[in-house]
């Protein structure tokens, strides 16, 4: 019987219980988890900003050694290293036909059914379901996920810089690289520096910006984004960021602006931030009712902004996890420095309490070999 991190109500603590878990059925995996990031989003499953199903096992940034295959699984075998993918992305379906598998049809019934491609979970507790966040449920010492949520690895990758690639990683720099389209030296602004935006931040450093504005609130964040790759940093409490924005770009604003933080008002200022014929690419995550309200004409038509929403940084996750690792192994990606802290699947909760107060780029939990 595993262990595992469950939310048993909205805004309650993790508890940490032994659970029950099936075999992995046909066309899925069982995963031992080697590292698990806890990320913003396991937050926002706990907050209710993001849809859940109490009691859930969360977790979804991941990565692991294969122990069980189901039956008609082939891209795995036993053995075999993987990162989680919480977007399973199927390659049959209308999108991912389309290049678009971070928005995959089947992906998207799991997410909002707590189980897996099938819409049940493999866990269970007290005799009774237990879902599990994102087809994946990393907070758990081992885990069923689908067979297309596991991408292969090398072995000689570190599990704990592993994990993070399959959410804050992905999402970030795949907002530099594959959802905007950033131009040598073009000059860009992220607002928002945590764990996801830092990578927006390095994502950008590759794409070949030439200016990478960080603006955040929290000064600890902004020196980080400094070593990520920020040319420049504004502090958002001491004076408004759209200002100080356009006083560095000759009044035109940001080629590109990246919001990743979720915020009505942060929305807004990245938009307005935007210079003419720029583009506002929109990562994080807001609450349900956030709504965005801009002129039509004066807004967009006359300034011809390009206002785009970023969902797992538009990824193709057989194809770009291979590509973020061979980054990492050149040297041209920081993978390690994102790690703030590593602790145990019981000190979960202090890690939540950190992410808060925006003391960590990530805290990830390493799990007994």
């Amino acid at each position: 019987m595993p262990k595992a991190a469950i939310l048993t109500a909205l805004e309650q603590p993790l508890e940490i219980h032994d659970v029950d878990l099936d075999k992995p059925h046909a066309g899925e995996v069982k995963v031992r988890m080697g590292a698990s990031g806890v990320c913003h989003s396991d937050l926002s499953v706990q907050n209710g900003t993001l849809m859940g199903v109490a009691p859930i096992v969360l977790g979804h940034e991941g990565a692991g050694v294969v122990e069980e295959v189901g039956e008609g699984v082939t891209s795995v075998k036993p053995g075999d290293h993987v990162v989680i993918s919480w977007v399973p992305q199927c390659g049959e379906c209308y999108f991912c036909q389309r290049g678009q598998g971070e928005l995959c049809k089947a992906a998207d019934a799991s997410l909002a059914s707590g189980g897996l491609l099938d819409g049940t979970p493999r866990f269970s507790w007290n005799g009774a379901p237990l879902s599990q966040m994102a087809a994946s449920g990393t907070f758990s010492e081992v885990s069923v996920i689908p067979e297309s949520g596991a991408v292969k690895i090398p072995d000689d990758v570190d599990m704990k810089v592993a994990a993070l690639i399959g959410c804050g990683v992905l999402t970030g720099v795949g907002a530099a690289l594959n959802t905007a389209d950033i131009k040598k030296g073009d000059t860009v602004a992220v607002v928002g520096c945590g764990g996801v935006g830092l990578n927006v931040i390095q994502g950008a450093r590759i794409a070949g910006a030439g200016e990478i504005i960080a603006i955040d609130m929290n000064e600890t964040k902004l020196q980080m984004a400094k070593e990520f790759g920020a040319t420049a940093t504004i502090n958002a409490s001491q004076g408004d960021p759209v200002s100080q924005v356009m006083g560095m770009t000759e009044e035109r604003g940001a080629d590109v602006a990246f919001e990743v933080i979720g915020l009505g008002p942060t929305i807004d200022q990245t938009i307005t931030m935007t210079r003419r014929g720029g583009q506002a690419i929109l990562v994080g995550v807001p609450r349900m009712d956030v709504m965005v309200n801009i002129p039509a004409f004066f807004g967009i038509v006359l300034q011809e902004k390009t206002i785009k929403g970023c969902w797992y940084g538009s990824s193709n996750v057989q194809q770009d996890v291979p590509k973020l690792i061979d980054l990492y192994k050149k040297g041209e990606l920081k993978l390690d420095e994102l790690i703030s802290r590593e602790i145990s699947l019981d000190q979960v909760n202090e890690a939540f309490d950190a992410m808060k107060t925006g003391e960590v780029a990530r805290s990830v939990i390493v799990y007994p070999s």
